[in-house]
């Protein structure tokens, strides 16, 4: 008895063919049973606020709805479930909206809803969403609904409610909870799972990642599960694109959340077929007694000014615009200011773009005048009477908001999880009974070093591949070899105080070293690189997204016979 579940959706603005792509792909016999769709993140939570703070009846994710003009009938037509945390801040409105929207499609569609994970907010939050798990959705399922809509539930809910539901799993069969977790990770983030942001790309024919197809998994009852993707659909799945989606936004060895703590180091992917990765072997344990809880705020105001200094003295030209600003911000000064030259330049070059460096300015104040006019009135002033070939990139603004994330945890027992049926019945959500604090793995045993021999001073992506992302102001850099000796390499020779020399912009924060022998992959956590979020763009890359490739492309020592 096998579960097929694809997604269509890793974030809001991911692209909106892919939900007609995943309902009609795969044909009769590889037709999908149930469609996923993720459409939040940090970030995201912020936007919908805002966009309440406008019209309280919103606050959910408008592309999935219109997705449904479509969807909705097509899904009917071949008896696909539809789950998806598109309800954002709003999961009731955007049932009622798509109820509405069946009705005028002549649809006898079925829609129920999870709530409870909006928490009063605190400490002046725009928003305060617990991560709930995959129970609420379930029991929505079990109800007979045919579209289950969800606020902020962890992104492996998704895949884990609609399991129990078909697996009819309890809540301590904790090893197949952990197998659909891990499976629900991999899904998540669409595309990414399927060739999308690969480290590898350039081993493979480019065409395959022109237009990748989406992932979906074929879980099993014991929670085994084999991913893959519809035939015919570009991208590729193979063990290095599955490890690298399941290095993304994780840390250590034990992956928690609201169901199951899964064991990522107990992972097994094996190559079972043509884009079709099998994985087995996932352990899983009690769930921590708490529940992860978002919080998005306001931080204050932002506004930017990029010049653009052109060929030669770019070091004098960025002194001097530098300090005519700054005087003329001396009697304002926002609370922060930051500046950084960017050399993009060349020299002796044969365009006028790659003869020029930029030089980025970003300031923050709680006050909207403050980033306002003393700003841009600063710089615009400075177009006669500065350094020769004054130019911006784009006129500045009057500045903009800018967020904040935070996370905290409350107990689980203080969230009022509730499955709201088809009919409108109510049914309350049990926490679950066993629980266990997180605490570390014992570091496990490395495997025997390389024995001494000749190196080679080359780019570490030669070999190495990783993959990058953002949790609050962390970041974490996933990265993994292929082979057993590469592992034994890489193990030794990529240490914390390494990865300080190679990203010296992270050589004075927390790095924490995880080891996953099981994937051949150790997975760093940057603590604080991305200030208070991705909200806040403090940071040229405010995701950390392309941190790992910065990591790749720093010229190590490696054994020329691993090259």
């Amino acid at each position: 008895m096998v579960l097929r579940i694809g997604n269509a959706s890793g974030f809001y603005g991911d692209r909106f063919d892919a939900v007609r792509e995943m309902l009609t792909g795969g044909g009769p016999e590889g037709a999908i049973d149930v469609l996923t769709g993720d459409y939040l993140a940090e970030l995201t939570m912020l936007i919908l606020g805002r966009d309440q703070l406008k019209d309280p009846a919103s606050g959910y994710a408008k592309t999935f709805l219109r997705q449904m003009e479509e969807g909705l009938g097509l899904a009917h037509d071949r008896g696909i479930r539809i789950v998806t945390n598109a309800g954002g801040l709003n999961p009731a409105g955007l049932a009622d909206a798509l109820r509405v929207l069946a009705a005028k499609l002549g649809l006898p569609t079925r829609v129920a809803h999870v709530e409870g994970d909006r928490l009063p907010a605190v400490d002046g939050a725009l928003a305060a969403n617990a991560y709930l798990g995959g129970a609420g959705i379930a029991a929505c399922l079990a109800a007979g609904a045919d579209v289950v809509v969800t606020g902020r539930v962890t992104d492996a809910a998704l895949v884990t409610g609609p399991a129990q539901w078909h697996f009819g799993w309890g809540p301590e069969e904790y090893d197949r909870l952990a197998g659909a977790v891990v499976a629900g990770h991999v899904l998540e983030c669409g595309t990414q799972a399927t060739g999308g942001n690969y480290a590898f790309f350039r081993e493979h024919d480019p065409a395959l990642f022109r237009r990748p197809g989406f992932p979906l998994a074929e879980l099993h009852e014991d929670g085994s599960a084999v991913i893959t993707k519809h035939p015919g659909s570009g991208g590729l799945v193979d063990v290095g694109t599955v490890t690298a989606q399941l290095l993304y936004e994780t840390a250590g060895a034990r992956y928690a959340g609201p169901d199951v703590t899964a064991r990522l180091d107990s992972i097994r992917l094996t190559q079972e077929g043509p884009d079709r990765v099998r994985i087995d072997g996932v352990r899983g344990e009690a769930p921590p007694p708490t529940l992860k809880v978002g919080l998005s705020r306001l931080g204050g105001f932002r506004n930017e000014v990029v010049f653009v200094l052109t060929g030669l003295d770019i070091e004098e030209k960025a002194a001097l615009v530098r300090g005519q600003v700054e005087d003329a911000l001396a009697g304002g000064r926002p609370r922060e200011v930051r500046w950084e030259l960017v050399r993009t330049d060349r020299a002796d070059a044969d365009t006028e773009e790659t003869a020029s460096a930029l030089l980025r300015l970003v300031v923050r104040d709680p006050a909207p005048e403050a980033v306002g006019r003393a700003l841009t009135g600063a710089a615009i002033e400075l177009a006669l009477a500065s350094y020769p070939g004054f130019h911006v990139t784009a006129p500045p603004g009057k500045g903009a908001p800018y967020g904040v994330f935070e996370s905290v945890h409350v107990p689980a027992a203080d969230v009022p999880h509730t499955a709201v049926l088809p009919d409108g019945t109510r049914v309350s959500v049990p926490v679950p009974q066993g629980t266990r604090d997180l605490e570390p793995v014992p570091e496990p045993v490395l495997p025997e070093p390389l024995p001494p021999g000749p190196t080679r001073r080359v780019p570490l992506g030669r070999i190495v591949g990783a993959r990058s992302g953002d949790k609050g102001g962390d970041a974490n850099v996933g990265v993994w070899v292929r082979t057993e000796e590469e592992w034994r390499w890489l193990a030794h020779a990529l240490t914390v105080e390494r990865v300080r020399e190679l990203l010296p912009e992270a050589a004075d924060l927390a790095i924490t070293r995880h080891v996953l022998p099981r994937l051949r992959a150790l997975n760093f956590t940057f603590a604080g690189i991305l200030g208070e979020g991705v909200a806040s763009q403090a940071r040229f890359d405010p995701q950390a997204k392309a941190l790992g490739e910065w990591l790749r492309s720093r010229t190590t020592d490696i054994p020329e016979g691993l090259l």
